[in-house]
């Protein structure tokens, strides 16, 4: 039985030059015969495929002027027959617009349902689907960079590779097994030892790239820390491009964490501004203290922040020692204010230490150049494919478990019937990353992600 057409706006609401409506499924041109009225000769079922068509698109209220283009089955984005309208853009026509076309025998597109049926039709991998959003929400260019290699199927091929060498050896053990009549070799321990340590490594290695997905998509969770009037609201507001943080002289203006996204160079920062670090008697800023020491906890990157003007006291060196292990960039802050009593040159634990005046908006450049060097990774590049979300670094961790487990097994004098077994089960859960085996709920949960329309 044909899919069901399915029928979404494809293009952001708003007003627009342009927008378009989306169908997909068995039969999508004869719902456009039913409300495109060709400036031609050529009649809606006999358009060619991949070619715009101008006419007049009649709701029966209303009447617009657009084009139409037929997409065929299978060389679609969906896999199925696409039909897509192109009519003047703005909320109340384009509504209007899906709505006749739904009175003509669509459906409404659930969110992701396009990629969806792209995805169930063969035309993309689980990974691959997943990276069409991460195209989508690209806020700069490595970002865009990495999805679109991840869509290209960077991914795919790397859990290949794995998946080929799991493959063998569990061919390898299935025919010694199986066939014990034919005198094939035994399996030696010592060759699947070093098979499986090597697979082991493999995936060890394509899950050091969870964090650096995660802080792709996500962005790096900044928190600025330092004592009471050191200018990190300051510094906040600076990053933020507007006033988000109050700036006073008062010590401990700052009680709450107020956050912002915002972008620096090539890398967002999740940007915190947190409670002055100190001992205190009030409640409340003990509270926003005890916040900012679990917020210093969490962080990806801290940006220390001290008042060039004064020597470092107890409390400074206690929260450099503090840091000094984690990506850090000391800031000496207030260098237009007066004579520094802290340089870079007193810190050399620190390789990333600025010296800058966020009042005056000097040594921004300087910040930007140290965050690139934190997080700017050369020796991860897009072609590699990294894990780009939770569901695919739970589907990895999973396969090393199996895998280290297999090798425990092994190494303990364990039966191959067993180490076959955990290596199996190692193989499913890189079969689940892609979506070669997947179940329906897993589908429903990537797809439920996606804006309406694609």
């Amino acid at each position: 039985m044909p899919e069901e057409n399915i029928s979404a706006i494809a293009t952001p609401p708003g007003k627009g030059g342009v927008a378009i409506i989306r169908l997909s499924g068995g039969s999508p041109l004869s719902i456009a015969e039913k409300m495109f009225v060709p400036a031609g000769t050529v009649a809606v079922k006999d358009f060619e495929p991949y070619r715009l068509y101008p006419g007049r698109i009649d709701g029966g209220t209303f009447t617009d002027y657009g084009l139409c283009v037929y997409f065929k089955a299978p060389a679609s984005y969906t896999g199925e027959d696409v039909v897509e309208l192109s009519c003047h853009g703005g909320i109340y026509l384009t509504q209007q617009i899906l709505d006749a076309v739904l009175h003509a025998g669509a459906v409404p597109a659930q969110p992701g349902e396009f990629t969806k049926r792209a995805f169930c039709n063969g035309k993309l991998s689980l990974t691959q689907a997943e990276a069409v959003m991460d195209v989508i929400a690209a806020s700069g260019s490595r970002e865009l960079q990495f999805a679109n290699a991840m869509r290209e199927g960077a991914m795919v091929r790397r859990v290949h590779a794995v998946q080929e060498q799991l493959v063998t050896v569990l061919s390898g053990l299935a025919a010694w097994a199986d066939y014990p009549e034919e005198d094939l070799p035994e399996v030696a321990p010592e060759a699947l030892q070093t098979s499986l340590q090597q697979i082991q490594q493999d995936l060890k290695q394509l899950l050091q790239t969870r964090d650096y997905g995660r802080i792709l998509k996500s962005g790096v969770l900044t928190v600025i820390a330092g004592k009471p009037n050191v200018g990190k609201s300051t510094l906040f507001n600076l990053l933020s491009g507007c006033e988000r943080s109050i700036v006073t002289e008062i010590a401990g203006t700052t009680r709450d964490v107020v956050e912002e996204c915002v972008r620096l160079g090539e890398v967002t920062l999740r940007l915190s501004d947190t409670a002055g670090l100190r001992e205190t008697e009030d409640r409340i800023e003990q509270i926003g203290v005890r916040i900012a020491k679990e917020k210093l906890e969490q962080a990806d990157l801290i940006l220390a922040v001290f008042d060039s003007r004064q020597p470092l006291t107890e409390e400074d060196w206690a929260l450099l020692e503090q840091v000094k292990s984690r990506p850090v960039i000391v800031i000496l802050n207030k260098s237009d204010a007066g004579t520094a009593q802290i340089t870079p040159e007193q810190l050399p634990d620190f390789p990333y230490c600025i010296t800058m005046s966020a009042k005056a908006g000097s040594g921004l450049s300087e910040l930007e150049a140290a965050v690139k060097g934190l997080f700017d990774r050369g020796d991860v590049t897009p072609e590699l494919g990294i894990l780009a979300n939770a569901r695919q670094t739970a589907c990895a961790e999973t396969a090393l478990q199996m895998v280290t487990d297999a090798l425990q097994a092994l190494q303990g004098g364990e039966l191959l019937d067993a180490v076959t077994v955990l290596l199996d089960e190692a193989a499913q859960a890189l079969m689940t990353l892609t979506g070669e085996r997947v179940t329906e709920a897993v589908v429903e949960e990537v797809f439920r992600h996606f804006c309406v329309g694609k």
